[in-house]
């Protein structure tokens, strides 16, 4: 007799791959990147130094380091399609991460992949940049290649010389962001490479997966909560009537951490070192004392769930205070993760083997043929 076969809905508890990349902990509240606990990488190591890590497997030599970073350099300049379409879609006042899908589809793999990720690597701010400028009737500013990667980002959205607190975050941003388990963009990744297709290919795919909402999240909705609530006085009387409502608190609850978000505790250090010296510190200690608020009220409404903080509440912050708008957090976490989605494609290509899970159907069986003009 035939037993039935299990169905894992949305390959939950399923281990699909063996990585060397990130490990993530959610009871413990741990996040390891390439070896590294993610608070002993994220608010030390300059973004080139963990793109490195993730590809190579150690931290660049010095000489290293700068040939990646001349490398990079080199390749931030846009071709012409890919420049036109990131423009168009941007006067067009198009979604931000379809322009950034649109344009992205068209760079040319080379025939060299470690090549070709560069080219991604180097091309996607640019990319993202030149759509915002023309979105916001801007002149285009053209890529420096006397700047780190995180600055000249900063510069080709603003025009202006980036500041030294603003760099520091945003670097510390890009890394903590960098890779985060096989979540649903990264299994894309790896399912459209074991096909032995190529990077842009990959990368692009990977840009549709992390658009969907519960995937990609919103960051900007956990800083609209903050500044809805105003004053600290105002934080339980705002957040106990969201409960009431049946809203959720944004910024707070994951599916894997049942503690506080590593990401979270790391971004928070960084933002306030930078509204320590470069913002509003008044915000900063607001955000804290909702923070505190909404994790007691939260165990209050919902005990035994365990909703604690995630990544989005201080992303929302953090990159607030670099000046970001809204509709650049999602872009910029893009910028900072195909370089996770590169690496674990070249994982997927060492293995050599096509992903190809199996389906277990429950529609009809024999039905019978009606010609139409019978039906």
């Amino acid at each position: 007799m035939a037993t039935e076969t299990q169905v894992h809905v949305g390959l939950e508890g399923i281990v699909a791959a063996a990585t060397r990349l990130s490990s993530v902990d959610g009871q413990a509240g741990e996040l390891i990147i390439a070896g590294f606990p993610l608070e002993r990488l994220a608010p030390f190591a300059t973004f080139e130094e963990t793109i490195f890590l993730l590809w190579n497997d150690h931290l660049p030599s010095q000489n290293e380091l700068a040939e990646l970073r001349q490398s990079l350099a080199s390749q931030r300049q846009l071709p012409a399609l890919t420049l036109e379409v990131a423009q168009q879609l941007g006067r067009e006042q198009a979604d931000p991460m379809d322009a950034l899908r649109a344009a992205t589809a068209t760079l040319t793999p080379l025939a060299d992949e470690k090549a070709t990720a560069q080219r991604i690597v180097a091309a996607l701010p640019t990319i993202v940049a030149a759509y915002w400028r023309a979105r916001n009737q801007a002149e285009f500013i053209e890529p420096r290649s006397d700047l780190s990667h995180a600055a000249n980002y900063l510069w080709m959205l603003t025009g202006n010389e980036p500041r030294a607190e603003q760099v520091r975050a945003l670097e510390t941003y890009l890394n903590t962001v960098v890779d985060h388990g096989l979540n649903a963009s990264t299994f894309t990744t790896r399912v459209i490479i074991s096909t032995e297709s190529d990077l842009v290919s990959a990368v692009t795919g990977a840009i549709g997966a992390l658009k969907g909402p519960l995937h990609g999240g919103a960051p900007g909705p956990a800083l609209d909560m903050v500044f809805e609530i105003g004053t600290a006085d105002r934080a339980e009387e705002v957040l106990r009537a969201k409960l009431a409502r049946g809203e959720r608190l944004m910024g707070f609850g994951h599916r894997v951490y049942k503690v506080r978000d590593p990401r979270a505790e790391v971004l928070a250090g960084a933002a306030d070192q930078l509204f320590a010296n470069d913002g509003n510190r008044e915000l900063y200690e607001l955000v804290r004392h909702v923070e505190q608020t909404a994790i007691r009220l939260l165990e209050e409404h919902k005990p035994g769930r365990k909703l604690q903080t995630n990544v989005e509440f201080y992303t929302a912050l953090l990159l607030h205070g670099i000046d970001f708008e809204t509709d650049l957090f999602t872009p910029t976490f893009t910028i900072s993760r195909a370089v996770g989605w590169i690496a674990h494609a070249f994982e997927q290509r060492a293995v050599g083997r096509i992903i190809r899970p199996q389906s277990v159907y429950t529609g009809e069986r024999n039905r019978t043929w009606v010609d139409v003009a019978e039906r």
